[in-house]
């Protein structure tokens, strides 16, 4: 333990109210003092990812929002439809705290964890926007002496999902990938994995400005959506790749039909007979985000091998057992620097978050513009 350890300190919490508001603010929490195998940690850096906004905001459509409070515990109120109460049902009064991972310095331990005091580590534990986070010992990853609490806090989350998606690959007989919303952060660093490990990766992009910085890391096939030849350019990349399984992060509207499309079209060109169900090859698309919000589209023009479904994480790495999901870890940790680096747009407080243009900014999840909470600011 330590002395000026506080009793208590500020975290953000989301509400969904009986009156039909989800509510954001900031309140006092108590800070839990140290099992004999847990640490505190004074947290310094924790990423705002769109898992994170999940929690944060939900269906709630912040053009309607109600800024209030103070510059140091600003509150925001957003009314919600009588649909999105009724889907929420299960968080009604139910403040939930948000941030699924970050990084800080380790300022209390109990007897079994003296060691870790004063180290600086990274923890994937959940209720990470806050002042201060009691763990176990056991989730805290000890960065190392040259890694800041910023260049460790996404250790987790896309470097997970991007290894994650490789081995998905491989347990699953195919030999190319296909990823959507590309120049993201878990998307730059696909490119660098892919790279390293020789697999071939289609990148689909809105933006001609993400396709050259897609190129500048290497990739070879990128795609851009709001281009006129998009279907045509990614068939040619489909043809060369052979890629047969995509992971897209926008989720609704036409992308998924048309990569499956896209696929049907590369596996027809090589049959030699006709046949009424089209290609006999397995084509997957597995969606992972949310991106876009509306329903997903497909118009069956690609067969039927083929498959649509949801995608995580965490079911991966209990796939491959411990013993590989510890190897990933281990990877992630000596690349944090360079294939496993995040960068972000800038760096806010906890009351810069409930800003009405922070939010407003963070809340487009657009790529190129994350952010990155330091709660300790």
């Amino acid at each position: 333990m330590t002395s000026d350890l506080p009793a208590h300190g500020l975290k953000l919490i989301s509400t969904v109210t009986r009156a039909g508001e989800l509510v954001l603010q900031l309140v006092e929490a108590p800070v839990a003092a140290p099992g004999a195998d847990e640490v505190v940690i004074r947290v310094e850096a924790t990423p705002i990812n769109p898992s994170d906004l999940g929690v944060l905001l939900g269906p709630a459509d912040l053009a309607a929002a109600r800024f209030e409070g103070s510059a140091e515990r600003p509150t925001v109120a957003i009314p919600l439809s009588p649909a999105a109460v009724k889907a929420l049902a299960g968080r009604l009064d139910r403040p939930l705290s948000a941030g699924n991972e970050g990084a800080g310095q380790v300022v209390a331990a109990g007897d079994a964890a003296r060691s870790l005091l004063g180290k600086r580590v990274a923890v994937l534990a959940g209720g990470m926007y806050a002042q201060y986070r009691t763990v176990r010992a056991a989730d805290g990853l000890v960065l190392p002496k040259d890694v800041t609490a910023a260049e460790g806090a996404s250790a987790f989350v896309n470097p997970l999902t991007a290894l994650a998606m490789v081995e998905t690959m491989k347990l699953e007989g195919h030999t190319g990938l296909v990823h959507t919303a590309a120049a993201s952060n878990l998307g730059q660093m696909l490119v660098r994995i892919c790279l390293e490990e020789g697999v071939p990766l289609v990148n689909i992009v809105r933006k001609p400005e993400q396709a050259e910085l897609l190129r500048s890391l290497g990739a070879r096939h990128v795609c851009c959506s709001s281009a006129p030849g998009f279907f045509e350019d990614l068939v040619q990349a489909l043809g060369e790749t052979r890629a047969t399984l995509a992971f897209d992060a926008i989720g609704g509207g036409r992308t998924a039909g048309q990569i499956l499309a896209a696929m049907e079209a590369v596996a027809a060109a090589k049959m030699t007979e006709y046949s009424v169900y089209g290609s006999g090859q397995p084509k997957q698309v597995y969606i992972y985000g949310a991106l876009d919000p509306s329903p997903t589209e497909l118009v069956r023009n690609f067969g039927l091998t083929w498959g649509v479904g949801g995608w995580l994480m965490p079911p991966v790495l209990l796939r491959i057992g411990p013993q590989a999901a510890e190897r990933l870890r281990a990877r992630v940790l000596a690349g944090l620097k360079t294939v496993f680096a995040s960068r972000y747009t800038r760096e806010i407080s906890l009351a810069e978050m409930l800003q009405r243009e922070t939010l407003l900014a963070i809340s487009r999840k657009a790529t190129g513009e994350k952010f990155l909470l330091n709660p300790s600011k």
